[in-house]
């Protein structure tokens, strides 16, 4: 089934690639090893004794999702591999990433063209990472490139030879984090996960929309496209506020690579990201960033999706107009993974 001209897509939905799926598409001798990735063995009860999320997910059970909410694709992402880049030894982690991307490629895209694939990179090696994207890009049809979480920022000028493969491909780099306040003194203080997860998303992400600006990769790579996912959209005005502030204040010195404000390379129109469909200042946000900068997400099967409510919520809001309703639902979508 072929995308349709027009509907809904799902800029960030999810797969569950465990052990017992991995198993069988990893080389050896990686193929023995247990787990088969990082595991999220903080203590904390993410699922509420599973009655949150969604465990055995196969491609029948995301194209009954897909009917049941009318979407017209699905960007697919890992749900262990949000973790790869805390594997500490780069030859594994440049084999997880091959065997995921083969997995689901054999399981997902070769089964349903509404099933569209970005690449799990091994960053731990910045050089094999761009040739797992390219492999993945002319090999298998993925749209893009995922850097997961790990002890990075990504405006680090190792990670330069990704960005310009990505470029020279014509396909977006996604930056997707797992969740948790890792390496900080907030994943420990805290005694419930509610609290953990309110801050995991966004400051995982603050700390890289500031480097991935600040540092120049968007002046590096000017034709690169970069998404910022599943931590919502509306704290990037804020941020940008103090980016800029500090930008005149310490530019000249401190960001030698900006000729402009950050804020003004995010509203050059290659930045994007996702939103929750409930975000209040939404509005004003896209005042800020512009309408083509915001994706919709279904975040579909995880304990804090809310699909296909969250679709029906989104497009039912008042405070949007029309057009934006639209480019938020599709049609940004579109344009990011050139769909």
């Amino acid at each position: 089934m072929a995308i349709a001209p027009t509907g809904p897509i799902d800029a960030d939905g999810h797969v569950r690639d465990d052990d017992r799926r991995m198993r069988r598409f990893i080389a050896p001798p990686f193929d023995k090893r247990s787990p088969l990735g990082i595991s999220a063995n903080d203590g904390f009860d993410r699922h509420l004794q599973g009655t949150l999320g969604l465990f055995d997910v196969d491609a029948p059970t995301w194209q009954q999702a897909l009917d049941e909410g009318g979407l017209a694709a699905t960007v697919l992402f890992p749900t262990v591999g949000l973790r790869n880049g805390q594997l500490r030894e780069p030859d594994f982690a440049i084999a997880r990433c091959r065997a995921y991307n083969d997995w689901l490629h054999s399981e997902f895209l070769s089964v349903d063209e509404r099933f569209k694939g970005v690449a799990l990179l091994p960053v731990q090696d910045p050089s094999a990472a761009a040739e797992e994207l390219q492999r993945t890009v002319r090999d298998l049809g993925m749209v893009g490139g995922m850097l997961p979480e790990g002890p990075y920022v990504y405006g680090d000028s190792r990670f330069d030879s990704i960005y310009a493969e990505a470029e020279r491909l014509g396909c977006p780099i996604t930056i997707h984090e797992g969740g948790n306040v890792w390496d900080s003194v907030y994943h420990h203080l805290f005694p419930q996960f509610a609290e953990v997860h309110t801050l995991g998303h966004p400051f995982a992400q603050m700390r890289h929309l500031t480097s991935v600006l600040c540092e120049g990769v968007l002046v590096r790579f000017p034709r690169l496209k970069i998404g910022f996912l599943e931590a919502g959209c509306t704290w990037v005005p804020f941020l940008l506020d103090r980016m800029d502030e500090r930008f005149r204040l310490r530019g000249e010195r401190e960001m030698p690579a900006l000729t402009r404000p950050p804020s003004d390379y995010v509203r050059d129109g290659n930045v994007y990201f996702t939103c929750e469909a409930e975000e209040t200042l939404l509005p004003e946000t896209l005042r800020v960033i512009g309408d083509g900068a915001v994706m919709y997400a279904t975040d579909f099967p995880h304990w804090d999706g809310e699909y296909p409510e969250s679709l029906h919520t989104l497009m039912a809001r008042a405070d949007l107009t029309e057009e934006q309703r639209a480019r938020i639902t599709g049609g940004n979508a579109r344009e990011f993974y050139a769909l």
